[in-house]
């Protein structure tokens, strides 16, 4: 006879015990523990009963082909590496109104191959799926909507129509009768993901699963449940802003450094496949604080503005404000600025800006903003055919970065006229480019160069 045991398990990471806890031991997180009842069998016979497995030599094992299916966009076969791969399971995650559903009903209407494609809904009716789809001119007759949150029901739904491709929005609505817990707590994600990830395995059903994410940009639930999916992919953006960047953390069969860029219009998502151009249009010639930068997103450069605004602080206490970059380190410039280059910043409000909503985590930026802000602090407009590359040590020196070739390229593309780059990364380049590369080797010579200082 089986009997019921309460335990405490943290939203968080998934930890549990015995007692309620206030922070988390493994994931350090307050007031994350919820109680939980878990069923135990009495009986033990079973689980003393060993059994073996057959055991197979690493190099006898025949590698096989990968088969892939193309989504119909290619900035997301490229974050996938080539495309959805047979049998995989895919968690796409984002912020509420960014996008997610509007995507994943066109990959429905344009990805290839014959078979049906089975769209599971338990925030939405069919009538609402249907007004988004007419919306986006749907025209595939293939697609099923089945309105259903019992993972069993979706189970013996997918084995009766056996789909090419299976669409779970969303993960925490999901539940399982064998689990007394709400839907969306820890063991129902958990139990729900182990379930879903058998079916497309062993029927070589690609599924992708909407999830939610937290107020901290995480996919909420336990960080478990990025370790049993094959994928995990963020779509990013401001709400406000049309751009959208899909971002992959997670491949097991590419790279994880890899983003495509799409743009959120009436008609859906649509791919943006030279970015640089796009994020640049509308940049005014001749600006004070407006800088151009390099930055590599994965194997891809793109180029886009910095901007900068300082302003005489009406309190003790300066504000810094960064949007799109860190700003931790937008502090640590601003500081390296002061001692090295001489700029007063102590009564200036700094605010920087990355243009589009875009955000950059790359050192290779820093430069960009060491510019910008002492062109608005100087009031000095920099040309604007310049652009600027480089990562800013404590000292003050300009250290190099990687894949400088492959950025300048695109620079050279776009018709920009001069180049600035680490002095370092000057003297390793191997091709010869038309435009003017200046090597510098400290902040204060490309303040200088630029007429900064």
């Amino acid at each position: 006879m089986a009997k019921a045991s309460t335990i405490f398990v943290c939203n968080s990471c998934g930890y549990d015990s015995q007692k309620w806890l206030g922070k988390c031991p493994s994931c350090n997180q307050w007031n994350t523990f919820v109680e939980e009842k878990v069923i135990k069998s009495a009986s033990t016979k079973e689980l003393s009963i060993k059994k073996s497995a057959e055991v197979t030599s690493l190099n006898s094992i025949e590698k096989k082909e990968i088969s892939r299916v193309k989504s119909g966009f290619s900035e997301l076969d490229r974050v996938l590496g080539g495309g959805f791969v047979n049998g995989s399971l895919t968690l796409l995650g984002g912020e509420p109104g960014i996008g997610k559903s509007t995507l994943i009903l066109q990959i429905c209407d344009k990805i290839q191959g014959d078979g049906k494609v089975l769209y599971v809904s338990g925030e939405e009716s069919g009538e609402q799926i249907k007004l988004r789809a007419d919306r986006l001119n749907i025209s595939n007759k293939e697609i099923m909507f089945l309105g259903e949150t019992d993972i069993n029901i979706i189970e013996s739904t997918i084995e009766n129509i056996k789909p090419k491709l299976v669409i779970i929005d969303s993960i925490q609505t999901m539940y399982s009768d064998e689990i007394t817990s709400a839907p969306g707590s820890v063991s129902q994600v958990r139990e729900i993901t182990s379930k879903i990830m058998r079916i497309c395995k062993a029927q070589a059903i690609t599924t992708i699963i909407i999830g939610h994410v937290t107020k901290d940009g995480n996919i909420a639930g336990p960080r478990v449940l990025e370790h049993m999916v094959d994928t995990v992919l963020y779509l990013e953006g401001e709400r406000y802003f049309s751009y959208r960047v899909l971002r992959g953390v997670k491949n097991r069969f590419g790279s994880t450094n890899e983003i495509g860029m799409f743009e959120m219009r009436g008609e859906g998502m649509c791919e943006i496949n030279n970015p640089s151009s796009v994020l640049i249009s509308e940049r005014e010639e001749a600006t004070a604080g407006s800088i151009l930068v390099a930055s590599l997103e994965g194997t891809r450069p793109i180029l886009i503005e910095v901007q900068a605004l300082t302003s005489q602080t009406v309190f003790g206490l300066p504000r810094r404000n960064a949007n799109g970059v860190d700003y931790n380190r937008l502090t640590l410039l601003m500081a390296v600025l002061e001692k090295k280059a001489g700029l007063n910043l102590s009564s200036q409000d700094v605010y920087v800006n990355i243009v589009g909503g875009i955000k950059l985590n790359e050192p290779a930026i820093d430069l960009g903003m060491i510019v910008a802000v002492a062109s608005s602090f100087k009031n000095i407009s920099v040309k604007e055919d310049v652009v600027v590359i480089g990562e800013v040590g404590l000292t003050g020196e300009i250290r190099s970065v990687n894949m400088i070739e492959k950025r300048i390229k695109e620079v050279e593309k776009l018709g920009f006229k001069t180049c600035i780059i680490p002095e370092s990364n000057k003297k390793v380049l191997k091709e010869k480019f038309k435009l003017d590369i200046i090597g510098a080797k400290n902040i204060v010579d490309a303040l200088k160069y630029l007429g900064l200082k």
